[in-house]
């Protein structure tokens, strides 16, 4: 079974090697890591091809795309059978890969969600849980996902087979792991959770996504958008 591991990178330079080392000792020679790099102004890129040369396929952007874009296209590129999001400056524990493989293999899912330790840019501890820590409800069905999402992408992993049912991501959306997951929950796929943390989130006020504060108003013409994506999608 051939895995992908698809990473965004933006500016990472201080984070993405120790990631990408944390992440490749779990890999396979015959498993890939793409990463798509959404235009860095720093040494990023220079720094991924100098530690890891052909090891981890390297994509740049045209143009700053943001981070759903970046994704979807890394996942557009994936050859894996199972297909792992990771973001750049998180640090994924050592049975990470073996513990959601296993969920695959023994209860025949079709994705994989854990929970991670919450830290500091230190990786000193700020909660045990992600969920507990953002109060997620991971048993809530769709309309309880629009209204707060409870589906970290760092934390994913689906089969190839979702591949179409995902992709193109729908301009209106809000994020790309809510929209995975909507897209499962529609579709009647199996979903499974583990609830151990299985990496280190990292919360240091410079993530890529999942820090930004918006208001009222902003909030509720999201979730307008995300419920008109997913009404409209014939991929019932």
């Amino acid at each position: 079974m051939k895995l992908t591991v698809c990473l965004a990178t933006y500016n990472g330079e201080e984070f993405v090697i120790r990631q990408l080392n944390s992440v490749i000792k779990q890999l396979t020679n015959e498993d890939e890591v793409i990463v798509v790099d959404d235009c860095s102004k720093d040494r990023t890129i220079q720094l991924i091809h100098q530690t890891f040369g052909e090891r981890v396929k390297v994509h740049v952007n045209e143009r700053n795309s943001g981070a759903i874009k970046s994704f979807e296209k890394a996942i557009s590129l994936a050859k894996g059978d199972i297909i792992f999001l990771c973001d750049q400056d998180d640090v994924w524990e050592d049975d990470k890969v073996a513990t959601v493989l296993k969920a695959f293999q023994e209860q025949n899912a079709v994705l994989v969600v854990h929970d991670a330790t919450v830290v500091n840019g230190n990786l000193e501890t700020l909660d045990s849980s992600w969920n507990h820590y953002n109060h997620n409800n991971l048993k809530q069905g769709i309309i309880g996902n629009i209204v707060k999402n409870a589906y970290t992408g760092a934390m994913m992993a689906f089969r190839k087979e979702l591949v179409s049912d995902i992709l193109p991501f729908p301009a209106s959306i809000e994020m790309h792991d809510q929209w995975i997951a909507l897209v499962c929950m529609k579709k009647k796929k199996k979903i499974v959770f583990i609830d151990k943390p299985l990496m280190k989130y990292v919360r240091h006020g410079g993530n890529v996504t999942g820090m930004k504060k918006r208001s009222l108003s902003e909030q509720i013409k999201g979730r307008l958008r995300t419920i008109s994506a997913i009404t409209r999608s014939n991929r019932s």
